[in-house]
């Protein structure tokens, strides 16, 4: 299934729309601007919570949480050292994490578990600004996927603030 994430043009925060391939609503993004924890609420079409991504404050490399309705979901964490590409680990309870590798400032990546590709991040299937399409492998976890990529796109974020502050 393909969803499309689109931000809002006229925005507080990390706000956006995320819909399925046919243009129907799936989730709507609140990003919760002036807060510590970089903090995203995912809310479903009838305006119910789903999901919440916010950055861990205390840990030695870019870490966000993800958890549904109390539960944790994922723990999303950036490599050390990551030469030529963006590399992060996505800890889901038990054993089959994930890994996501690419270029989160042109949103070309994919996130794999093991040997087996379960999404697909691309700006190139469209042409908008601020848009990007996801690609999700049939009986995967799309609640997880979609905000593990919403994570990803807050850590680019926070990279693209802290080097302009850093000018």
């Amino acid at each position: 299934m393909r969803y499309v994430i689109r931000e809002r043009f006229f925005r507080l925060g990390e706000d956006s729309d995320i819909t399925d391939e046919t243009g129907r609503p799936v989730l709507r993004v609140d990003g919760k601007v002036l807060t510590l924890r970089d903090t995203l609420v995912l809310y479903d079409p009838a305006g119910e919570e789903v999901a919440r991504v916010h950055r861990k404050l205390l840990a030695l490399r870019p870490t966000y949480e993800i958890t549904a309705r109390g539960r944790e979901l994922a723990e999303v964490r950036k490599h050390f050292f990551t030469p030529f590409v963006d590399r992060f680990t996505i800890d889901v309870p038990g054993p089959d994490d994930l890994e996501l590798r690419g270029s989160l400032l042109d949103h070309e990546f994919t996130i794999r578990r093991g040997d087996r590709t379960v999404a697909t991040v691309s700006k190139r299937w469209l042409t908008l600004r601020d848009t990007y399409g996801v690609e999700i492998a049939e009986g995967e976890d799309w609640l997880l996927l979609l905000a593990c990529v919403l994570a990803l796109d807050l850590a680019e974020d926070r990279e693209r603030r802290q080097d302009r502050e850093r000018d």
